[in-house]
């Protein structure tokens, strides 16, 4: 019997868990498998590296801005004025360190533990069945909280939603590759496409990078993924970048990811709460949701904190996390940034265009535009 059951543990389950084992309750985290490692540019905020500064271990490259471009090449600059930075991380290393802190805390790692199906008792939610080489198990607990992806089954079994829709989500590929470029060591660059689509090129090191692609809406159905991710390394301005010919392939995999913002009526129930991409907090134009889901983590975990301490995990109780002041600022960012995707992608991005033309002469536009894409710290 454990206080709380965590279904996923990358690292929305991961740092849930880390929260409620530094506050003293016993923490199950169910992982599916810990060597897999998820398709995603990697970026890591400085809010995220404030939290873990454990992250020093991975020696970096520290990120000061972001190169921002249309589909016809007009670019905008965004550079810190802090000391502050970002980084690109190998999401492998990153997912096992942030899960090693919530270990080293006190939380109880289930690895190889495929979630499937709730357990209840007298009609009550109280724990997660899983499948493992040995057999069924069943970790029980007060609240259960899924982390365990989009594609989160429990998610659907609860009744909080449905599967998801080809409009519902986006589509994207992502690889790490070694070999020569010419992106510098301290910004990333973003490629909005002339379909409902993105493309980014990050630096990961003096002779590795990592690149991917993705697609929205009805570009998901338009477009065949792997051939604009070559399409786009193929590109005249794109190699002159990543100017090699064939890179050595580290590593390459696509996955959807939620595409139109947090999903605010399916984030709890009696006794359960959802977080991470399972609820949908991945932002709608860049597809960035490791800062998003770390803060959904932190602000179930509080909530979960204040159930446990009253004993009560009815929905009325935790509903105070879909109120939680972070978990508002998320949804109402990514409202926003849901009703500028449409505009930025009319007429094959030419709105964006012209806005990034015109925020290149005008420095007060250029502030306003540039905080359309990135949130102060």
């Amino acid at each position: 019997m454990y206080d709380v059951v965590i279904s996923g543990a990358g690292p929305a389950g991961s740092h849930c868990a880390k929260v409620l084992a530094e506050a003293g309750y016993n923490v199950a985290l169910i992982e599916k498998n810990t060597a897999w490692r998820k398709p995603c540019g990697g970026l890591v905020s400085s809010r995220v590296l404030k939290l873990y500064p454990e992250m020093k271990k991975l020696k970096t490259l520290k990120i000061v801005g972001a190169k921002l471009y249309s589909s016809d090449y007009i670019r905008l600059v965004y550079t810190r004025t802090d000391d502050k930075y970002s980084t690109i991380v190998d999401r492998l290393d990153f997912d096992d360190l942030i899960r090693n802190v919530a270990i080293d805390a006190g939380a109880k790692l289930f690895d190889r533990n495929l979630s499937f199906d709730f357990v209840s008792k007298a009609g009550v939610l109280s724990g997660v069945k899983t499948k493992t080489k040995e057999g069924g198990k069943e970790y029980l607990g007060k609240i259960v909280i899924l982390a365990d992806g989009m594609s989160s089954r429990l998610a659907i079994r609860s009744g909080l939603r449905s599967k998801w829709t080809v409009e519902d989500i986006g589509r994207t590929k992502a690889a790490i590759l070694e070999g020569e470029h010419n992106l510098g060591e301290t910004y990333g660059h973003l490629f909005f496409q002339h379909y409902m689509g993105y493309a980014w090129l990050f630096p990961m090191g003096e002779r590795r990078f990592n690149i991917g692609c993705g697609t929205f809406g009805d570009a998901n159905s338009k477009f065949n993924l792997n051939e604009i991710f070559n399409d786009f390394l193929q590109e005249p301005k794109i190699k002159e970048l990543v100017p090699e010919s064939n890179y050595k392939i580290i590593w390459s995999a696509a996955y959807p990811v939620p595409a139109n913002g947090v999903l605010i009526n399916s984030l709890y129930a009696n006794n359960l709460m959802l977080i991470g991409d399972t609820a949908g907090f991945v932002s709608p134009i860049t597809g960035e949701g490791i800062y998003q889901s770390i803060f959904s983590a932190q602000a179930s975990a509080e909530v979960a904190i204040e159930a446990l301490e009253r004993e009560d995990y009815s929905a009325a109780m935790l509903k105070k996390y879909r109120r939680h002041p972070k978990v508002k600022q998320i949804v109402g960012n990514f409202k926003t940034k849901l009703r500028l995707r449409k505009f930025f992608y009319e007429e094959q991005g030419k709105n964006l265009s012209e806005m990034f033309a015109r925020a290149e002469k005008d420095h007060a536009y250029r502030d306003e535009a540039l905080n359309m894409f990135f949130s102060k710290d």
